[in-house]
Parts: structure tokens; C-alpha cells; sequence
């Protein structure tokens, strides 16, 4: 007799972590043709022409280096005034009254950039 769905002989089901058969063959497979076709591919980007080069060596770059995210003035001073923030829960006093000032120097150095705009 058939199993019912949803219901296999196996009372604890499969293992976490076990890979799905189709999954672990098909990643040999492409392991092997990446592999095997390095040569093959250089020899390729040898002959692209310089724009695309540059182009195909860029969108490989993005697969091993991460991506940066831009800073502007602005968001270094959110992150400054954000650390400082969080400092004064933590420290002493006296150590509060340094944090504080510095805080209402940046404030005013915002303000006066934002009036000039």
C-alpha cells in the first residue's frame, strides 16, 4: 500500500541538514564546470574587448567584495552624535557634562550649516 502525503515510514522524518539529492548533484555539477573551465574562460575574457573586460571584471568583483555604502557628512555626524548618546548612559557624571557640551557643539555646528543652505 502507498504511503499517505505527507507521511513516510521514517517516524523522525530526514535529518536536519541533509541535502536533497537533486541539490547535491547539481552543485558537483557546476563545481566541476567552473572547475574545469577556467582556462577556458580566461582565455575568453582575453579576448573581449577592453569595455567589456572592464565590464564582466566588474560584475565579478561584486561576488567577492562587499559592497561599501556611501557616507555623507550628515550621516557621519548622525553616527557620532548616536555614540555619544549611548557613552553617556554609561559613564560617570563629570564624564556626562564633556559628553553633553559636545553634543551641543555639534547640535550648533548643524544649525548654522543648515542656515547657510
Amino acid at each position: 500500500m502507498a504511503q499517505q502525503k505527507g507521511h513516510t515510514g521514517n517516524p523522525n522524518g530526514r535529518p536536519k541538514g541533509t541535502p536533497n539529492k537533486v541539490t547535491t548533484d547539481l552543485r558537483a555539477w557546476v563545481n566541476d564546470i567552473l572547475s574545469n573551465g577556467k582556462e577556458r574562460f580566461n582565455e575568453y575574457l582575453e579576448q573581449l574587448p577592453p569595455d567589456e573586460y572592464i565590464r564582466t571584471f566588474t560584475t565579478l568583483l561584486n561576488y567577492v567584495l562587499p559592497k561599501m555604502a556611501s557616507t555623507t557628512p550628515d550621516d557621519v555626524l548622525r553616527k557620532e552624535k548616536e555614540m555619544l548618546q549611548e557613552l553617556i548612559l554609561s559613564l560617570p557624571d563629570e564624564m556626562v557634562n564633556r559628553v553633553s557640551t559636545r553634543l551641543l557643539e555639534l547640535q550648533n555646528k548643524e544649525n548654522d550649516e543648515n542656515k547657510i543652505e
